[in-house]
């Protein structure tokens, strides 16, 4: 017979386990450091030796490393799902950046929806949190701040659609985002109108989320990332228009 005597866990292996879950549904993000060793023994209810055990058993799996004088941190290896190689080939080409948005519509617009039908009241007060914040940075005109809530904004959404797959697949991409590897953020705040623009497409797509309406949530997602494809677009075709322009300058400068 297939059955085999039932053994209690051991206290180590439970918590590789949590510590496990709360890196997958990324809880604990990738470079967070972890409480010291006393602190997260009490929060846990375990010994310092359990704790110490199950920390070298991820350490040893790659998930936790160990940093002279600075403590224990996720590894910040699980926030790129992309080789350097590859990367500074995005960076050498816009194909990169109109596919990168291409997908971030689909995904994200997916992700909405799924926010809408299955994020739980408290999803829903961390994204509508987020969306207060960056109208108060939109306030400040502080472009940083802007960006930096923008990206925290989008990826609650994904963290609502609770599909750990599309988080750490996201999460990757939108470090990539922040590292100026696809496009730097600045240019979609360079003009009054655009940051007009962009700070009410988030407000629609909060209000929809908040009316728990999955079709108006993908739409408005899709309709703000066709916004930053076309802008992305206009601001390349402006420089392209200006280094010409600066070359058919200094050809008659040159002749006068």
């Amino acid at each position: 017979m297939p059955f085999r005597p039932v053994q209690s866990e051991k206290l180590a292996s439970a918590v590789v386990r949590q510590i496990e879950e709360l890196i997958l549904r990324g809880i604990l993000r990738p470079g967070e450091r972890l409480p010291a060793e006393r602190e997260l023994a009490e929060r846990l209810g375990v010994s310092r030796p359990s704790l110490r055990e199950a920390v070298a058993d991820l350490q040893a799996r790659g998930l936790l490393t160990s940093r002279a004088g600075a403590g224990i941190f996720v590894t910040e290896a699980l926030g790129s799902a992309f080789s350097d190689t590859l990367v500074q080939l995005f960076a050498r080409h816009d194909e990169a950046v109109f596919d990168y948005l291409s997908f971030r519509r689909d995904m994200e617009g997916m992700a909405a929806e799924r926010a809408a039908l299955h994020g739980t009241d408290t999803d829903l007060r961390v994204i509508d949190t987020l969306f207060a914040q960056m109208e108060a940075a939109h306030g400040k005109r502080n472009p940083a701040d802007e960006a930096r809530l923008d990206a925290e904004f989008h990826l609650a959404i994904i963290e609502a659609s609770h599909n750990v797959i599309m988080l750490h697949m996201m999460r990757s991409m939108y470090q990539l985002l922040r590292e100026g590897v696809f496009y730097n953020r600045s240019v979609m705040f360079r003009q009054r109108t655009t940051r007009e623009a962009l700070l009410d497409q988030h407000r629609a797509i909060n209000l929809a989320l908040q009316a728990r309406d999955a079709a108006a949530a993908r739409a408005a997602v899709e309709a703000h990332l066709s916004y930053v494809e076309r802008a992305l677009a206009a601001d390349r075709k402006a420089e392209h228009d200006e280094d010409i322009a600066k070359q058919r300058y200094e050809r008659v400068k040159h002749r006068g």
